[in-house]
């Protein structure tokens, strides 16, 4: 089975609480919801949020969405995400951040299918090939497009050999620093748009996604080209 899995907490250091902070009535984690339920292989959807009670409210609004809830560690993000893929029977896990209101549901597609299609452990579009290692890099997608695509058996392998506090708190950090390990691929814009900011980490952040949503009609789902496309024209 194929879950899409979004990360999800209040305790945000940046800006506290932005995933229940509300756009026309509400919260932008409807947004990333509904934009994942734009997507053609229609996924399990689970919210993997904490233990604390901080979290409490995600988790009803998940509920009331009729999205599958995970509770599990605050800070071993990577155990929380293997619990949550045990649970739910999960054979090929899509990771997507609940700061990530313009997630495009026709890339989500993109990378599922190449990873179905590819023999290969991990797949994103946020990642790009140097030498022998990979690295980060935006790939011509604006910041907060960002999607992982692995295997079951991946997660678990960087469950069981992941030991700093880094790695357990970054769920596909080892993954990613260990090519000689697991199979790595990407995908990549067609055009260059990483000059764009469209995750939302800050108070400015969240005004921008604000005066996006309330552009386009209600119940929208936002293609990466549609975003774009209003930006250009209203620095224009």
């Amino acid at each position: 089975m194929a879950l899409v899995i979004i990360q999800a907490r209040m305790d945000s250091t940046r800006l506290p609480g932005k995933v229940m902070m509300k756009i026309r009535g509400k919260p932008l984690l409807y947004y990333v919801i509904n934009q994942i339920r734009g997507s053609c292989f229609k996924p399990n959807i689970i919210v993997a949020t904490t233990n604390l009670s901080n979290d409490d409210i995600i988790a009803s609004f998940s509920e009331s969405q009729n999205v599958e809830i995970f509770r599990g560690s605050e800070n071993d993000v990577l155990d929380r995400f293997y619990q949550c893929t045990k649970k739910f029977n999960g054979n090929t896990i899509v990771r997507i951040c609940a700061d990530s209101p313009f997630i495009d549901y026709n890339l989500i597609d993109e990378c599922f299918t190449k990873f179905e299609e590819s023999n290969i452990d991990y797949l994103s579009n946020t990642i790009i090939k140097h030498g022998e290692t990979w690295k980060e890099d935006q790939n011509g997608y604006p910041l907060g497009t960002a999607v992982e695509v692995f295997s079951f058996d991946t997660l678990e392998k960087a469950w069981k050999e992941s030991k700093s506090p880094y790695e357990r708190e970054h769920v596909t950090d080892y993954i990613i620093k260990h090519p000689k390990i697991f199979r790595l691929d990407s995908v990549q814009n067609f055009e260059d748009f990483s000059h764009y900011r469209i995750v939302v980490d800050y108070k400015e952040d969240f005004e921008l996604a604000n005066k996006i949503i309330n552009n386009f009609p209600e119940e929208n789902r936002f293609s990466i080209q549609q975003v774009i496309s209003f930006l250009k024209k209203s620095t224009n």
